[in-house]
């Protein structure tokens, strides 16, 4: 049976499981069919149409495969970013968290930041949660990476102070996590 026609008739049952094996399978063909999972994906969350369908599948496609494949995933997450719609957008964040957490390596997670800091002007509400989450991630596992930022972070009058809270609560964290991933 083809895997996409199954992922297809599962995502229509509109079950909160649906999405976790639909975006588990669609995460087990990255290797063969890295570009095709990902429009899957971006299909699945605009018909979803919730924050959690966009978490459950940003996650597991998005943010394993920035993960396992950074340099073709950055580039695909650098137009997700400027998406019209709000959900794919926040996917980018939702992406970023997991990678980040799971392990993204530095000069990823760096690039990464650089391209979150371009949505901190964003006043569209779940669009900020999902930013937010992966920049208090970043700080948090990287405190040097918002260190290096710092001046501009500061000089910078488009991020809302939203986003400069989510970046202190993971500096708070930063001790104790801040040492787990080094390059």
């Amino acid at each position: 049976m083809n895997q996409i026609y199954f992922t297809d008739q599962i995502i229509k049952l509109g079950h909160m499981g649906s999405y976790v094996i639909s975006a588990i399978i669609l995460q087990l063909r990255m290797e063969k069919h890295f570009e095709q999972s990902l429009n899957k994906a971006v299909e699945y969350i605009l018909l979803g149409n919730e924050w959690y369908v966009c978490d459950i599948i940003g996650e597991r496609i998005m943010g394993y495969f920035l993960l396992k494949e950074p340099e073709k995933t950055l580039p695909i997450l650098k137009n997700y970013i400027n998406d019209k719609n709000g959900w794919i957008v926040r996917s980018v964040g939702v992406a970023s968290h997991y990678a980040v957490k799971k392990g993204l390596g530095k000069k990823y997670v760096e690039v990464t930041f650089y391209l979150l800091l371009s949505k901190t002007d964003t006043k569209d509400f779940h669009t900020k949660k999902g930013i937010g989450w992966a920049l208090k991630t970043i700080s948090k596992f990287y405190p040097d990476i918002i260190q290096k930022f710092e001046s501009n972070l500061l000089a910078n009058p488009s991020i809302q102070p939203f986003f400069r809270k989510k970046i202190e609560i993971g500096l708070s964290r930063s001790s104790k996590y801040g040492s787990k991933y080094s390059d």
